[in-house]
């Protein structure tokens, strides 16, 4: 039997799922919507919508924060790329990518259409992980190009949705290998300096994986052994102990919309600002030792648009240290331009360590020292805030979820559509979720948003 036949088998033979799992997927429901309400105040989201209005016209999906509908797959993409556009969304240490801003954005669309309760919703968003994070963590990930979500994020739509829509696992099996063959390359990764709204592909590859379905449903086929090259898939991690635990419940939350990579320097810059109650003034330099993977970012100190600061670590730990983590729940444009933040970035300084790099991708670990004031102080972390080992509560998800929509969503429309994610597993129905996800999103400007607590 073929591995992804075989993935496929056992998609189709799940009835329910644990009660850690459904609560794991309810966070990563509430997180994925939350980091889309972001997402959808950009112009990068703004033109995602006006794009796949054009390419693809009207429909049955929602799209959120509106009453427009538009086609199944282009809702989804929309969906999708509001919710990774600013680099908030969950991700995964061992896949090495970012499954909710992919898998939450389908199963919510299609699970409008099809009317599927709370309980089919969250136990095809615990699937979709499944698939999608055991087939990236199987591949050696320090010897692959790129670790980029897009290339392999569309077999975890593909299981979500087919099991939603309650697909035979034929049609399944045959849509994971389109969708997994026809993934991205994402080319310009690691060589491209120049920020995009593309980043990892994952709209892109959601809305591939739904047409994938659709064409596997009309007899259209794929490689279904796409997944058997031992040298390139560790077979046993793909398909080892089905259903004994679920990939959903390793996952890592952000609290700063940066590559992750940027996150552990910046919570030990934070951490030594905060020890010695260092002044932004004083700092002479800081270095940063990092795993090689991290050096490939853009890393520039003055970066000419949002999708850059994403990217680099010397601004986004800049940032953080001139205005409070905060700043980064998401990066605005109007810090582009601080001439404090992109002053003291220039003072940050990367440096490669090599006893880092066994590391990634289990970890994503960095080495920070601040020379400040005539002292010196360092700080290594080895896991940042929000990993599995370090992890964020449910009222820290509530509490982002909140900032998040602060100035950008009615408080009113922002806590009802808080609550309806929250009680999905309970008494509340899909409709009345659905409903409060029509609250409208008010589009970021250059004015400076406070980000004081």
């Amino acid at each position: 039997m073929n591995r992804t036949v075989e993935l496929a088998t056992f998609v189709s033979s799940v009835t329910e799922i644990p009660t850690a799992a459904r609560h794991a997927a309810k966070r990563v429901l509430l997180d994925t919507v939350g980091a889309a309400i972001a997402g959808a105040a950009t112009a990068a989201g703004a033109a995602a919508l006006a794009g796949a209005t054009v390419s693809w016209g009207e429909g049955a999906g929602r799209v959120w924060f509106s009453d427009v509908r538009l086609r199944t797959a282009a809702a989804a993409f929309v969906n999708s790329a509001y919710a990774s556009m600013l680099d908030l969304d969950d991700g995964h240490r061992a896949a090495a990518g970012h499954p909710g801003a992919a898998i939450v954005p389908a199963v919510l669309t299609v699970a409008e259409i099809e009317g599927a309760n709370p309980a089919r919703m969250l136990a095809a968003i615990a699937l979709g992980y499944e698939i999608a994070l055991r087939i990236s963590a199987a591949r050696d990930i320090n010897s692959i190009r790129t670790t980029d979500t897009g290339r392999w994020c569309g077999y975890g739509v593909v299981a979500a949705v087919g099991w939603l829509k309650r697909l035979p696992t034929n049609i399944i099996a045959e849509a994971m290998a389109i969708a997994g063959h026809t993934a991205s390359s994402q080319s310009a990764t690691g060589w491209t300096k120049v920020g995009h709204a593309v980043k990892e592909g994952i709209a892109f590859a959601t809305a591939n994986a739904l047409m994938a379905l659709d064409l596997a449903v009309a007899g259209y086929t794929g490689p279904l052994d796409l997944l058997d090259d031992p040298e390139r898939y560790d077979q046993n991690r793909l398909v080892a102990n089905l259903g004994t635990g679920w990939e959903i419940e390793k996952g890592y939350f952000k609290i700063y919309s940066a590559c992750r990579w940027a996150h552990a320097p910046i919570d030990g810059a934070l951490a030594l600002q905060a020890k010695h109650a260092i002044g932004v003034e004083e700092i002479v330099e800081i270095e940063i030792g990092l795993f090689a993977r991290a050096l490939t970012l853009i890393n520039k100190s003055e970066p000419e648009s949002i999708e850059v600061a994403q990217y680099s670590i010397p601004f986004s730990v800049a940032l953080a240290l001139v205005h409070g983590a905060k700043a980064l729940l998401p990066v605005t444009a109007e810090f582009l331009n601080d001439t404090r933040v992109t002053s003291l970035a220039r003072r940050i300084k990367l440096v490669h360590r090599p006893d880092l790099d066994p590391s990634f991708p289990a970890m994503t670990p960095a080495a920070v020292r601040i020379r400040y004031a005539g002292r010196c102080d360092h700080l290594d972390i080895l896991a940042p805030k929000g990993e599995p080992s370090n992890p964020l509560s449910d009222q820290d998800l509530h509490d982002k979820f909140t900032w998040i929509a602060r100035g950008r969503m009615a408080g009113s429309s922002a806590e009802r559509l808080k609550a309806a994610l929250w009680s999905i597993d309970g008494e509340v129905k899909t409709d009345h979720l659905f409903q409060a996800m029509e609250a409208s999103v008010e589009q970021d400007t250059d004015a400076p948003i406070a980000v004081s607590a």
